[in-house]
């Protein structure tokens, strides 16, 4: 088992970056926050009411840096630890050169990225539920066990998972499988080997069963067994 520490590019232009929302940090009183915003120049805000916290950017990710030496080690049977937290985010200066900036990532969303680029045809989202449900808290509320892409798409515009809870994970998902993925479970840490054997957990798929096999060279293929 290995552990990267992963960089993430993004674009400095992002328009994530002029409407913080990620909080980061320690919890502070309303007036200290507020406080600290005007001399310091940055952006505070109420963090689900256990105080308030500094706020910063969440560009969307543009390219996982050294992707190549996750899929050389994962192509020696080695279990790799990479992109946590979202990664480390950086963009390129004119020079082309590399520096950090004050963001933070939707893991997600860089996990859907790296797995795009490595080709993987099957990816899990861990969360705290065993499946994804719809009209979630209400007499209504419906678990969802096989769902098309399609379907997912709809549910999700409708506004059934909201932003700071399973909206990223259902965005993640559906950018996975336009980007040329097969499939995508969401499921708890728990019910983890269950939903591999189709069990539980939500499992979401492409509208076209036949397009599982399309991605017949992907990285999943090529490592040995």
């Amino acid at each position: 088992v290995v552990g990267l520490v992963t960089q993430v590019e993004v674009d400095p232009d992002d328009p994530g970056f002029r409407n913080p929302t990620k909080p980061v940090g320690p919890f502070f009183s309303e007036a200290d926050a507020r406080a600290l915003a005007a001399d310091l120049g940055v952006q505070v805000r109420e963090d689900s009411g256990r105080g308030w916290r500094y706020v910063v950017g969440s560009p969307q990710p543009k390219h996982i840096c050294d992707i190549s030496l996750v899929e050389a080690l994962m192509c020696t049977k080695t279990v790799v630890i990479a992109g946590g937290g979202g990664g480390i985010p950086v963009v390129r200066d004119e020079l082309g050169r590399r520096h950090g900036v004050e963001a933070v990532i939707d893991k997600d969303l860089t996990a859907a990225v790296m797995a795009n680029v490595l080709g993987i045809r099957d990816m899990m989202i861990l969360t705290a539920v065993p499946r994804v449900a719809v009209d979630f808290g209400k007499p209504t509320q419906r678990e969802l066990d096989r769902v098309s892409l399609s379907e997912m798409r709809r549910f999700h515009a409708e506004g059934h998972f909201p932003a700071g809870s399973m909206g990223p994970k259902v965005e993640a998902a559906l950018r996975f499988l336009e980007a040329g993925g097969s499939r995508v479970i969401i499921t708890s840490l728990e019910a983890a080997v269950p939903a591999l054997r189709g069990e539980t957990g939500t499992h979401i798929v492409l509208d076209d069963a036949s397009a599982t096999t399309r991605r017949g060279s992907s990285l999943s293929s090529r490592v040995p067994a």
